[in-house]
């Protein structure tokens, strides 16, 4: 469609969010909405992975009917991954980066878009449409996925999308699995469109009695994720016979809450059509899932810095910085008034405590040798 239609339709749609983190419209004067919202303590990163997002076409070789969906089993997965190929660009990656580090009235954090960072369906469109890998999901192009995921687990963010007409809950890895956010991708409310989370081989290290389905795999692009959900529709054709189309296809809703006392994040999925009031009713198998704020960032320490002992500031920001590379390993706002940063490198780090105008930095703080602990008195 012609600019000026995209503009009026994404005005009449984001004109609500607050001013774009950065206004200067892309090419051809199309406009941004990127921005971030705070909302009862929450603040919600809010991005367009859609806008910025390179197409297939030309870039790599077609492997199946349409630019974007690859049908060949036997293709490997690296050599799509082509440098030229962006996500979410890196304007849009600075602001994850800044917003991540800003904690002014927030508690928790979470990112919000347009769908999640992975193939998180293998069947597509009917029963029978497997596709190998499906490159309009954000799994694709790789080096862009781990991009992105990386900055939104800086802030330990919860990642939270839809798009996928399919109900799913996933723990993503970068380097291992379970390293990075968990996404909770909504089901549509009226899913025309099917899709099935439907790996070939079971799932390892699945919890007992969990589908096969769930747990560590491998999606087509070879991203590291951990199922722990998916809302599939039924597999039979005559399932779909029984009733309307919006009761049979696995539509329904998604609730998240966030309990800021205990740093605890419910996710909820619920059918379409269900009293939720209605003690019987049940939701999706798998839902509901809580899990903690830090497990945003499960990646495995290398080191641990000392235990920061804090005072005069309840819940303080803590910030580590690694100062051999300069960049900011993570930033949280920490329960209570004791801390011990993880660290995933040796060297010396730097540590910021505090907000506004009571901040403290500590520089030179080195790893403890394992086994061993120590203090750090903070007064703020």
């Amino acid at each position: 469609m012609p600019v000026e239609y995209v503009n009026e339709v994404q005005r009449a749609q984001t004109s609500h969010l607050p001013d774009p983190y950065d206004p200067t419209p892309i090419q051809r004067g199309i406009t941004v909405y990127y921005t971030d919202l705070k909302v009862g303590g929450i603040s919600f990163a809010i991005i367009e992975d859609r806008k910025f997002k390179s197409g297939p076409k030309g870039l790599i070789p077609q492997q199946g009917p349409r630019p974007d969906h690859v049908r060949n089993p036997n293709y490997d997965p690296k050599t799509i991954d082509v440098p030229q190929a962006v996500l979410l660009g890196e304007r849009q990656l600075k602001f994850l980066r800044e917003w991540g580090q800003d904690w002014k009235g927030a508690e928790m954090k979470a990112v919000l878009s347009q769908t999640i960072f992975c193939g998180g369906a293998h069947i597509h469109g009917k029963i029978g449409g497997r596709l190998h890998a499906d490159l309009d999901s954000n799994g694709w192009p790789q080096a862009g996925r781990n991009r992105a995921i990386d900055a939104m687990r800086r802030s330990f963010s919860v990642h939270i999308a839809g798009d996928q007409h399919l109900g799913t809950i996933f723990q993503h890895g970068i380097d291992d699995w379970d390293d990075s956010v968990f996404s909770f991708c909504v089901p549509s409310i009226a899913n025309l469109y099917l899709r099935w989370w439907s790996p070939l081989e079971p799932g390892a290290n699945r919890l007992q009695g969990m589908p096969d389905y769930t747990g560590r795999h491998l999606d087509g692009f070879h991203n590291k994720v951990t199922c722990w959900a998916a809302a599939n529709p039924k597999m039979k054709a005559e399932d779909f016979k029984k009733g309307g189309k919006l009761t049979t296809r696995a539509a329904g809703f998604g609730v998240i809450r966030f309990n800021k006392s205990s740093r605890e994040i419910t996710f909820q999925c619920w059918p379409r059509n269900v009293d939720i009031t209605d003690p019987e009713s049940k939701q999706y198998l798998g839902w509901p899932k809580t899990i903690r704020q830090e497990d945003n960032y499960s990646r495995k320490a290398a080191a641990w810095l000392p235990e920061l002992k804090i005072t005069g500031q309840a819940d303080p920001v803590v910030s580590v910085i690694n100062e051999k590379s300069g960049e900011v390993v993570y930033t949280l706002r920490i329960k209570g008034t004791s801390y011990r940063p993880k660290v995933f490198s040796k060297g010396a780090y730097t540590i910021r405590v505090g907000e506004g105008k009571r901040v403290k930095t500590l520089k030179g703080i080195r790893p403890l040798e394992e086994g061993k602990s120590a203090t750090l008195n903070i007064a703020l």
